[in-house]
């Protein structure tokens, strides 16, 4: 795909636009070069501010990484159970990865970041070498421009001697004597001597300065072809780190997404209905609600005797019988009729604890039935329930504490709420 990588030419001859852009008629001016130069040193800044970006953005990444490692190690969970508590560790685990994977980039990151380094210092190696060429040729230039003018200063004076010289050397001659007119003479040809040695000079020196012009032109075509050939590459390296860069960061982001979709893999395999009846059949306790209490008069107690012998259980002493205090109590009868039944025998696979009676404890007492209409319809949710329809005639066996209520209808008893019912 064209968006995961820039389209990157290869490196293309120098043109001359550069040099032709950075030239200058003054000759003894350097700013097109001076341009070109304050342009490398501004793109020397641009590298330090992507490699602080870089920087910036490893210790970012670095410090997010251990931090999601770190709140993941100490993140709890341990009460939760079932598929919930699979997916919670899941959890845990790829966020511990993804923060692992943040490291990983930061060290990515910096790796990018030491490559752009070495790359600005050697550009700026190279860069001094052409500057230490075009500062002795400038300065080599200077100088014999400034002989040159200095020479050409003094040519033309004594060019204006040797005339002035030669047109006193005319007037003298006209009408002087012939001695003056010698003296006139020699002097004039002084002068033209003068005048023709500052002109040999002054053309020495012209001619050294154009040697040194044309290397420092030689010189200054070099450097700024250099100059912009470092420009390219430091445009194109910029470039490329930055599209890099942006790559790294497209590609944490799918490695992240990858991570916590196996997390969201995970939660599509909770079950709700699976962990609650999991934790039912670990935890149970029973299926059935503790028995109401009822209240027992203490005289109305009775007392089972299941031995054959009084010798038999000689712990249990004697019974005190208030019951029979209360003339025509039921529970008199009961025990009468209990005394004179046999005892029953032991079994032979009972063994020697045959021989030994339980006394079972009497259960609750049972209230008299009365007469109940059903309000509303009720379909039993359990075994032990009774279905019920609105207007039904019943009778009410048990109130229980806890609102369910024992009913008894066409022969067959059950469970049915009490708020259902209104008595007759």
């Amino acid at each position: 795909m064209s968006s995961w990588g820039p389209k990157v030419q290869g490196p293309s001859p120098p043109s001359a636009s550069s040099r032709m852009a950075s030239e200058c008629r003054d000759f003894t001016a350097h700013t097109g070069y001076e341009v070109l130069q304050q342009r490398l040193l501004d793109g020397r800044k641009m590298c330090k501010d992507v490699e602080e970006l870089l920087r910036q953005r490893a210790q970012a990444e670095e410090r997010y990484g251990k931090e999601l490692v770190q709140i993941a190690r100490k993140a709890g969970g341990q009460t939760e159970i079932n598929s919930l508590r699979a997916s919670f560790d899941s959890l845990k685990q790829q966020m511990e990865d993804v923060g692992s994977s943040h490291i990983q980039l930061a060290l990515a990151l910096r790796d990018e970041l030491r490559s752009l380094e070495d790359f600005r210092e050697r550009q700026k190696e190279q860069r001094k070498k052409y500057e230490a060429v075009m500062d002795r040729v400038q300065k080599s230039k200077l100088s014999l421009y400034k002989k040159a003018m200095e020479s050409k200063k003094a040519y033309e004076q004594k060019c204006r001697d040797s005339d002035d010289a030669e047109l006193a050397f005319e007037r003298i001659s006209a009408n002087g004597q012939q001695k003056q007119v010698e003296k006139s003479q020699n002097k004039a040809k002084q002068c033209k001597d003068s005048a023709i040695e500052a002109e040999r000079v002054y053309r020495q020196h012209i001619q050294q300065l154009e040697k040194v012009r044309a290397e420092w032109e030689q010189e200054h075509r070099t450097t700024c072809e250099a100059f912009q050939l470092q420009e390219f590459d430091r445009l194109t390296i910029l470039r490329n780190a930055m599209w890099v860069h942006c790559n790294q960061l497209s590609m944490q982001c799918v490695k992240d997404d990858e991570f916590y979709e196996e997390v969201r893999v995970t939660l599509e395999g909770c079950s709700i209905e699976a962990d609650i009846e999991s934790f039912i059949q670990a935890k149970s306790t029973g299926t059935e609600p503790p028995a109401p209490l009822l209240y027992q008069n203490y005289y109305d107690r009775e007392v089972t005797l299941s031995s054959s012998s009084p010798a038999a259980h000689p712990s249990c002493g004697v019974i005190k019988r208030f019951s029979g205090l209360l003339h025509g109590s039921p529970k008199t009868l009961l025990l009468a009729a209990s005394a004179d039944a046999p005892p029953p025998s032991p079994s032979r696979n009972e063994g020697v604890y045959a021989a030994i009676a339980v006394q079972e404890a009497p259960g609750p007492p049972m209230l008299p039935a009365q007469g109940y209409r059903a309000l509303y319809d009720y379909r039993a949710q359990n075994s032990d329930e009774l279905d019920i329809s609105a207007g039904d005639i019943l009778e009410v066996i048990l109130e229980g504490e806890d609102g369910w209520w024992t009913v008894e209808q066409n022969g067959q008893r059950g469970f049915v709420p009490g708020s259902y019912l209104e008595k007759l």
